[in-house]
């Protein structure tokens, strides 16, 4: 068939869909053989690819066929095709020689056989070899033997003895024929020259020789040795041996001395050719011969490795792949034969979730035979062994990278089911409480976690309002201010959730615990203080030592040390009659109560906490030492009208030490303010290198300020007469100064000025003095600040 014709529609014959041709990249696999037929995806149709030639691809084996796969990807599917070959009349039968000689004695017998050249026509079945013709036949007839191998053995028989005398030479044409349409034919031309007496012809001493030869055997290995016998006697028994195979190769691999020992000639591989079959003559010197026939069988040596070939192959599979996932495809072919040619595959690695299975003869492929987990192995380098039966075996291997693919089957997990953590009381807000840390055993993307408030509430209020996490770094931040207090913990949860498609997720709880501060003073719960009403205890005056007038009740809303209370006395009427419990609170005289005490007693007890730093609270308890309540209530009349001066006193000290601070921090901001501004006058005037001494009048104020306080003051210095031991020395800084003495008064002053001047020091005191020695008891010192 010429190229491009059509074979089959493949696609219609396989029942498959034209576009899964395309999308599985359909191909047609023949391993190292000649690609005579190929695919159209297209059309889903086998084209003639190459000229096919029968004969040069089979031989004479029938029938002759193509073998070879279709693969298909994504996923791998495998079609075996057989494409046979059908034989058309296209070869001609053919002889070895185009001519044939014979030397027959006249006195030749009738029916005398003379072996002739076995035509061969490459072609097969009706198109082959089918008969011959001989002419002319007035001395000779053709005879047609068949034989084991399915030939036919080709003899001249005499029918009509020769005379020389009439005819010393005769010419034949031997025809071979085949059936095919238009027939076909081969013609040898067959030369007879008539000899005189020669009446025995040769005769071999075995009709068909079988012998065993070991393939790859050396040349010049003897195969067999024959024999033929001649009853003539002289040149006419002389016998010579020769080989008539009509194929040239036997003839070449093989030849036959003159002894009938059959020699090898060249190379023979069980691969090429298990069986020869050698076609063998012995002539003698009268022109008789005889045949005979020599079988050959080669025993297979185990010299082929098996040859490994790829069919398909995937570098890569997801971790989920189900078992018996196919991912490599492949075929082993080994051309020795039985156990030599027996071929088993195996993995190298017993402990990989792979396997060998054969799908059919001389192919494999490897699956998976488990559950594949990326994050236990990423990748697996596999070597697959394939190893004949032979003796000694050989084998051939083949190397695979596997790489597994990650799916998101893993969840972000955390170390722990519940994290507790801890953060004092009256924390900043945005600080950070907290870290978590989740990990996925999963790859890229899908090992990509953040972190997620995960929503609910505490007291109807979202947890949202109470922390808050970052995506990222899984850190924990408060949102607002804790009060232990009012929440001592709370509880919420996070979820941990991974980037893959579709996400992941772990849920984790977190339990904050508040720490408690010392930020709560105790409260005295009794005795009650009233604003109004006087409360007092009575303790009888015939009370023994030990008596308990009473107890002090607080409580601390802190916890743990921090509302640990102890109870001190901080002021009494008597201390030596009253003591207080330190940890009970309980208030005990001390001593016999005397008729000497007074009847108004007023105890001042500290409540104070065990905190760092400590807190307290005082609570005043009254105590009356009487016998009767009358008694009692003259006394204590006046109690209410003390307490109330008590509180005006109070409020009087602090409003006092309230205008005090204020003055102060006042003076001290005036008196910064001037030392600035004579600094920078002095500065000014250093600049300047004049000399200015400035002269201010007795009882001088500047004009100048803008104020309502007058800028003079007037400070009164007085001094006892025997205060001459010591000195006051008084230092002022300033840019001027003025001392102005009273003229009522009697006494000197001795004014010393600095020795640095203030053009030499603009920043150290303009002027220092001292008094000294002052003999009156009075003087009076001006001081004047201008600015």
């Amino acid at each position: 068939m010429a190229k491009g014709s059509i074979v089959g529609n493949i696609a219609q014959d396989l029942g498959i869909d034209l576009q899964r041709f395309k999308s599985g990249k359909a191909r047609i696999y023949t391993g190292d053989r000649v690609e005579y037929i190929e695919l159209s995806r297209e059309r889903g149709v086998l084209i003639i690819k190459e000229r096919i030639d029968r004969e040069s691809l089979c031989g004479q084996s029938t029938p002759c066929a193509l073998h070879f796969q279709i693969i298909l990807e994504k996923p791998i599917e495998m079609f075996r095709i057989t494409v046979e070959i059908t034989d058309i009349n296209d070869n001609s039968p053919s002889f070895k020689n185009s001519e044939k000689r014979f030397e027959i004695s006249e006195s030749a017998v009738t029916g005398s056989k003379f072996v002739l050249d076995r035509a061969v026509d490459a072609d097969i079945g009706l198109n082959g070899l089918q008969g011959y013709r001989l002419k002319p036949t007035d001395n000779f007839s053709l005879k047609l033997q068949n034989q084991p191998d399915g030939n036919r053995k080709v003899e001249m028989v005499l029918q009509k003895p020769l005379d020389r005398e009439r005819q010393e030479g005769i010419s034949l044409m031997l025809t071979a024929v085949d059936g095919g349409e238009p027939q076909r034919s081969g013609t040898v031309q067959i030369y007879i020259t008539v000899l005189d007496v020669n009446d025995n012809a040769p005769i071999f001493t075995q009709s068909v020789y079988k012998v065993k030869l070991t393939e790859n055997s050396v040349k010049g290995t003897i195969v067999t040795r024959v024999s033929a016998t001649d009853s003539d006697k002289g040149t006419n028994s002389d016998i010579s041996y020769s080989i008539s195979t009509a194929m040239d190769s036997d003839s070449d691999t093989f030849y036959i001395n003159e002894n009938g020992e059959v020699i090898l000639n060249g190379e023979i591989d069980f691969e090429k050719a298990s069986i020869y079959q050698i076609d063998i003559e012995a002539h003698d010197s009268g022109g008789l011969s005889d045949s005979s026939k020599i079988i050959v069988d080669v025993i297979d040596v185990n010299d082929n490795v098996p040859i490994i070939g790829i069919i398909s192959n995937s570098n890569s599979i997801p971790e989920d792949s189900p078992a018996n996932t196919v991912i490599v495809m492949f075929t082993v072919h080994d051309p020795d034969s039985e156990n030599n040619g027996k071929v088993k595959c195996q993995i190298n690695n017993n402990n990989i979730p792979f396997t060998i299975k054969t799908t059919s003869s001389g192919f494999y492929s490897m699956v998976t035979d488990s559950e594949l987990d990326r994050e236990g192995a990423v990748e697996y380098s596999i070597i697959v062994i394939c190893s004949d039966e032979g003796v000694p075996s050989l084998s051939s291997s083949v190397h695979f990278i596997i790489q597994i693919a990650d799916i998101n089957d893993n969840p972000p997990a955390f170390e722990m089911s519940l994290y507790e953590a801890s953060i004092v009381e009256n924390n900043s807000p945005g600080q950070s409480i907290f870290v978590l840390k989740a990990s996925d055993l999963d790859w890229n993307q899908n090992a990509r976690i953040a972190y997620i408030l995960e929503d609910s509430s505490l007291n109807g209020v979202p947890i949202s309002s109470y922390v808050s996490i970052s995506a990222d770094s899984g850190v924990i931040h408060a949102v607002r201010s804790f009060d232990y207090e009012q929440i001592k913990d709370f509880q919420f949860c996070v979820k941990a959730q991974d980037g893959g498609s579709p996400p992941l997720s772990s849920n984790v709880s977190v339990k904050i615990l508040i720490q408690d501060q010392n930020d709560n003073a105790p409260q005295v719960l009794y005795p009650v203080q009233t604003g109004g009403s006087l409360v007092a205890e009575m303790v009888p005056r015939s009370a023994d030592v030990g008596y308990l007038v009473t107890k002090v009740v607080a409580v601390d809303v802190d916890s743990g040390q921090n509302a640990w209370l102890s109870y001190k006395l901080q002021k009494a009427t008597d201390r030596a009659l009253f003591e207080v419990g330190l940890q009970n609170g309980e208030i005990r005289t001390i001593r016999q109560v005397t008729d000497k005490d007074a009847v108004k007693q007023r105890l001042s007890v500290v409540v104070e906490d065990n905190g760092q730093p400590s807190r307290s609270a005082t609570v005043i308890v009254n105590v009356a030492v009487a016998d009767s309540f009358p008694e009692v209530l003259s006394e204590f009349t006046d109690f209410t009208h003390d307490k109330e001066y008590n509180d005006n006193l109070t409020f009087y000290l602090v409003l006092a030490l309230a205008v005090v601070s204020f003055l102060f921090i006042t003076c001290l901001v005036v008196i910064i303010s001037v030392k600035i501004y004579r600094w920078r006058q002095s500065r000014i005037l250093y600049h300047s290198n004049l000399p200015v001494i400035p002269y201010y009048p007795p009882r001088y104020s500047d004009t100048l300020g803008t104020g309502t306080l007058q800028h003079v003051y007037n400070y009164e210095v007085c001094r006892t007469t025997d205060s001459r031991k010591s000195d006051c020395k008084f230092g002022r800084a300033g840019s001027q100064n003025v001392l102005i003495m009273d003229p009522s008064s009697t006494g000197t002053m001795q004014r010393i000025q600095s020795e640095k001047s203030i053009l030499d020091e603009p920043d150290s005191p303009l002027e220092d003095f001292e008094l000294f020695r002052l003999p009156s008891s009075t003087i009076k010192i001006y001081m004047t600040f201008s600015g």
